[in-house]
């Protein structure tokens, strides 16, 4: 059964703890949350930073990490490249950004060599629990791809519905978001929409998915917008996933979730071989366990 409150994601059966690379861990409040979620049993920790002032952090704030794994490497680049080589290598389940751009993990996430890359595409997932809504949102592309094109769309629908799928969620319906819910060739949203909609028709994504667009989001998300426009759909009001046609939209409808509606988040990046904890350090203590955790429950379910 789907989760319904995000504070469900630290209820899951751990059992089998993850083990989480932690890139760069001499950082106070990313090692806040990684300590409760291994308090709770979550996760096992691999802390890859400058081991000085990670155990001075520990100390200082009396966090229960003293006796976990640790590795000292203070230059970002070679402490990233130790990550992914423990996730590419069976080490470590997933991996976790810590105090560092977020540009050189991902260099070395997408290396050639030893990285994390499949054939997919690298995009981002955000979960929001908000008060207005009837069940959890999942939105991308808000964090990652700049203007994916039709092709890109079809990957980041894919890497969402993962996630979804890893919640419980065995139907999942996607709303292809534009400003209007007629096709128009000058607006390339409406027409990507339209293609992913008959290409959802026609087998494309797995059993379970259903994709409708174009859309503007009042009908995504609003049963009673929807009758009001006429407009006839299962997924209008009722939408798990939000697609975006570009990043500043995502950015937008994210930002406006947290700050307007008072939504909680977590979020993840998918398209890689295991799945990518990529925080924000405007992100709050809740939301970054929150995604520890949801990075754990999709690493045992990829298993």
């Amino acid at each position: 059964m789907a989760i319904n409150k995000l504070e469900e994601l630290l209820k899951f059966d751990y059992e089998e703890k993850m083990k989480l690379a932690v890139v760069a861990s001499h950082d106070e409040e990313v090692l806040e949350a990684v300590s409760e979620a291994r308090n709770i049993g979550i996760i096992e920790p691999i802390l890859i930073g400058d081991k000085k002032k990670t155990e001075s952090i520990i100390k200082e704030k009396g966090l229960r990490l003293q006796n976990c794994e640790m590795i000292d490497e203070s230059d970002l680049t070679r402490a990233a490249e130790i990550g992914v080589r423990a996730v590419s290598e069976g080490r470590a389940h997933f991996i976790m950004k810590g105090l560092i751009d977020t540009s050189i993990l991902l260099k070395q996430i997408l290396n050639k060599e030893y990285g994390l890359r499949t054939d997919s595409l690298l995009s981002h997932t955000m979960l929001y629990e908000i008060p207005s809504y009837h069940k959890i949102i999942y939105l991308t592309d808000g964090g990652m791809n700049l203007v994916p094109g039709l092709e890109d769309k079809v990957k980041i629908i894919e890497n969402s519905v993962k996630v979804c799928k890893a919640l419980g969620n065995d139907e999942v319906k996607v709303a292809c978001l534009a400003a209007k819910e007629k096709v128009n060739p000058k607006m390339e949203a409406t027409v990507h929409a339209d293609e992913l909609k008959k290409m959802c028709d026609n087998g494309k994504f797995e059993s379970g998915v259903i994709v409708d667009g174009p859309m503007a989001l009042d009908l995504a998300v609003s049963r009673h917008a929807a009758e009001i426009k006429g407009y006839n759909s299962k997924v209008a009001g009722d939408a798990d996933i939000l697609l975006v046609p570009n990043i500043e939209m995502g950015n937008g409808i994210g930002k406006s979730i947290t700050y307007f509606a008072g939504g909680k988040s977590a979020g993840i990046v998918m398209g890689a071989k295991a799945p990518v904890v990529l925080v924000s350090r405007a992100d709050s203590h809740e939301a970054k366990l929150y995604s520890i955790a949801l990075g754990s429950i999709i690493s045992k379910y990829q298993l």
